[in-house]
């Protein structure tokens, strides 16, 4: 009889079957004792079949919880592995919904995190306060809850966005256990029925099982996440480590190259040489006035120069679009910028640079104010110690050759000083010349004959560098080359004077920021000259006029004055010179010609009217 039930054990039939053997033994006319024995036997068999079905789930949860930690061992995805126990849960329980909820530390509340056969968008989205619902209660008191009739359940605190969404998902009987790692809750994992059914304490112990499983999944998780990051933060540090020596090894170089070209006699150029090879690009380099002094980085607007003057105030290089601009000032002055174009360089290079630059530029400063010191007193003595002795060999000494024709230039200003000085003392190097400051003016001694010319070219110059009027008056000495230095230093001391009286006619007449010399200051020359020129102040101006005359024969000079004299009538001059009216006008139609436009001008006849005077007064005869 037994064998019957074991057959049906061996092939696992359903309990309906192991009543089979009982109503075929009724049906064959079995006495009550054989239905009994079998009935007992049926009782026993469907108890061996619950503990072998029992063991079957339990084999089942234990192989579950095996792949489980095996998902652990080898995590790679957090997000799989999560999925992977919610979808255990979900088939162990033979539940049609499980998911899982995260506690939110900012908001304080728990989120859906990872879900199994919801069908549900509102659902899938929900929030759970703590304390709200049955898995908010479940968060808030770490302590596994579960219901068969989650609407009807009387324990749980009912939210209507919470009821709303568990209806739509159609849930009704729900199992939750607290995600727990220590004595912190970090969520929560539930299994959850469209129908009413009971939870067993298996199934509670099996999703607490599985939710230990999260936790550590989770806390494993972020601790291999954080070590990732420690890593790359590491390595990152090490790169940028590694980067930065090997920069700050590169512009060691760099320096010592620039160093050694500035120790071997090297020039900016040599400098820019040397950046343009280490970083590639383009380089200029600007003095403290921004004129490049080398290289070419196209046109400059005033957003450069206002980046220069950020790096300055910085200490550091500023970039502005492609360009890298670093600028070195002393005392509040600029003194070099480096202006790079390239797309990426090492700051630290072109900062060098600047610096070294700066440097030569200062050593030149420093060199040029020395000589100019020395120029200066040289051309102090010459105009204010004609009787010092060895003029001429300190001027040798300084290469300015003073057996040649020279100009001094005087020049008044209301600019700065020293930049004025500066400015005087870099003109009389270039040109071989002397220069010194003074209170309010500078005074140049520069070889050449064109006194008006020279004026006018050192009054627009340092206008421009000074950014206010500089007004240039100008003489020209002869300097012959006698041993004696009092004769020569008597020549500059003469035509010093001459010059300071131009300069300040100038600006008398209105005139600042002009340059001229004598000659071209018109009669007031004869009145500011040392040398009163009338003979070549007549021939400038009236010279023309006398030429005629004495060639052909004719009066055009006295019927000049003669017209002047009558107060610029043709009739009256007429009468004056017993001729006809039309023959004093033929005559100013000829003057016309010979002096040109404008002679009837205010400021013109009377330089003419002066002429006439002292030619009749004899001073000057026919050039």
């Amino acid at each position: 009889m037994g064998t019957q039930f074991l057959e049906l054990l061996a092939r696992e039939a359903s309990a309906v079957e192991f009543e089979g053997p009982i109503i075929e033994a009724r049906a064959r006319g079995a006495d009550p004792a054989t239905i009994e024995e079998l009935e007992q036997a049926k009782v026993e068999a469907l108890k061996v079949r619950d503990l072998l079905k029992r063991r079957a789930r339990r084999e089942a949860e234990l192989s579950a919880l095996y792949d489980t930690a095996g998902d652990l061992a080898a995590l790679r995805d957090l997000d799989a592995v999560l999925e992977a126990i919610v979808h255990r849960a979900r088939q162990l329980l033979a539940t049609d919904v499980a998911y899982m909820t995260l506690h939110d530390p900012e908001q304080g509340d728990t989120y859906m995190r990872v879900t199994d056969g919801s069908i549900s968008a509102k659902f899938r989205a929900l929030r759970l306060a703590m304390g709200a619902g049955l898995g908010g209660l479940v968060a808030q008191t770490a302590t596994p809850y579960s219901t068969a009739d989650y609407f009807a359940d009387p324990r749980f605190r009912h939210k209507h966005d919470i009821d709303e969404a568990v209806k739509e998902e159609g849930l009704v009987a729900i199992l939750g256990v607290p995600l727990r790692l220590g004595q912190r809750v970090i969520g929560v994992l539930m299994a959850a029925n469209r129908s009413a059914r009971p939870f067993h304490q298996e199934e509670v112990s099996l999703l607490a099982s599985l939710a230990a499983h999260a936790a550590v999944a989770i806390d494993n998780a972020r601790l291999l996440q954080e070590t990732r990051n420690a890593l790359e933060e590491l390595s990152q540090a090490h790169r940028t480590a590694r980067a930065r020596g090997e920069a700050v090894e590169r512009a060691a170089l760099a320096h010592d190259r620039m160093t050694s070209l500035v120790l071997r006699g090297g020039g900016i150029e040599d400098v820019a040489a040397v950046v343009t090879d280490v970083l590639g690009g383009s380089l200029a380099v600007l003095d403290d006035l921004g004129r490049p002094l080398t290289g070419d980085v196209g046109e400059l607007d005033a957003g450069v120069f206002e980046s220069a003057q950020v790096s300055r105030a910085l200490g550091r290089t500023v970039r502005r679009g492609d360009l890298l601009i670093a600028s070195v000032d002393v005392g509040g002055e600029p003194l070099a910028t480096l202006i790079l174009r390239s797309d990426d360089a090492d700051e630290r290079i072109l900062e060098r640079a600047a610096l070294v630059c700066a440097l030569l530029l200062l050593f030149r400063r420093s060199v040029a104010e020395a000589e100019g010191r020395v120029r200066g007193e040289l051309l102090d003595d010459l105009i204010s110690r004609p009787g010092s002795p060895g003029l001429a060999d300190r001027a040798r000494r300084l290469g300015v050759d003073l057996s040649a024709p020279h100009v001094v230039v005087v020049v008044r200003h209301e600019g700065q000083r020293e930049r004025a000085a500066f400015w005087a003392s870099s003109q009389a190097t270039l040109r071989h010349g002397l220069a010194a400051g003074r209170a309010g003016e500078v005074v140049l001694l520069l070889p050449g004959d064109n006194a008006g010319g020279i004026a006018q070219r050192v009054a627009a110059e340092l206008s421009a560098s000074l950014q206010v009027p500089a007004t240039a008056g100008a003489s020209k000495v002869c300097l012959p080359g006698v041993p004696g230095a009092g004769d020569v230093a008597g020549d500059v001391a003469a035509a010093y004077q001459e010059a300071r009286r131009c300069a300040e006619a100038l600006i008398a007449l209105g005139r600042a920021g002009d340059g001229a010399s004598a000659a071209e200051l018109g009669f007031v020359g004869l009145l500011v000259g040392d040398g009163r020129d009338v003979r070549g102040f007549v021939g400038r101006v009236l010279g023309a006029v006398i030429d005629y005359d004495a060639r052909r024969g004719t009066a055009l000079a006295d019927t000049l004055a003669a017209y002047f004299g009558s107060g610029g009538s043709p009739s009256r001059t007429a009468e004056a010179m017993h001729i006809h009216v039309n023959t004093v006008t033929q005559r100013l139609d000829r003057i016309g010609k010979l002096l040109g436009d404008g002679w009837l001008e205010p400021e013109r006849a009377l330089e003419i009217q002066l002429a006439l005077r002292l030619h009749r007064l004899g001073h000057t005869s026919t050039p």
